[in-house]
């Protein structure tokens, strides 16, 4: 299995375990949809992705998925409070121009909020950028600075921090390490590769 296959894997068995069987899930920067066409596969939920990317909307269409293709803010909107049970943002966060309005608008839409991110803050990133002086690249930051992906790199202690400002309750979260399968042990915030949150409205 490729790595990057394995990895994506993982990150859905986890999200798996969290959504709730028939569940309304909405995924936001849904991609092609293989994370909502599993879940409708294992847990029956009745699925619904949002994307900016025309071509990726059609893939998820399809794969037989529901997909909206616009603006993730503005799509929201059309929503009551706690329309959704659970609201996807995997691996989208560190793209998005406005990701804290993006979040607390998926807090009011959706009972639960799914976000997960790989950790700039990994002891790797930080021993490149301090030995080459540069910004990262790798598999994970594929691109040069002046094409600004990740738009907004997040470090783990960066995101806490930003839950406890916005009082957002983190009800549990998954920390792995660098090959994003075994649960990191301690010192997340430099040693954790990727990291999973559940977040609902409320203070911890």
């Amino acid at each position: 299995m490729e790595k990057h296959v394995e990895k994506r894997t993982v990150d859905m068995r986890v999200i798996g375990d969290w959504v709730e069987p028939r569940a309304r899930v909405c995924d936001l920067g849904c991609g092609q949809g293989q994370l909502l066409d599993y879940l409708a596969q294992s847990k029956g939920v009745r699925a619904l992705g949002v994307d900016l990317d025309f071509a990726k909307v059609a893939s998820c269409v399809r794969r037989g998925v529901d997909a909206y293709q616009g603006d993730m803010t503005t799509f929201l909107k059309a929503f009551p409070d706690g329309h959704f049970d659970r609201i996807i943002c995997s691996r989208t966060v560190q793209e998005l121009n406005d990701p804290a309005e993006v979040i607390l608008e998926a807090l009011r839409a959706g009972r639960f909020v799914t976000v997960g991110f790989v950790n700039h803050g990994f002891w790797k990133n930080r021993i490149h950028t301090l030995v080459r002086g540069r910004k990262v690249r790798n598999a994970v930051y594929p691109t040069s600075w002046f094409e600004s992906r990740p738009a907004n790199p997040v470090t783990i202690a960066d995101f806490e921090d930003f839950c406890r400002l916005k009082s957002i309750r983190i009800a549990r979260r998954v920390l792995l390490l660098g090959d994003w399968k075994t649960p990191c042990p301690a010192f997340p915030n430099l040693l954790a590769g990727y990291a999973l949150y559940d977040l609902t409205r409320g203070p911890a």
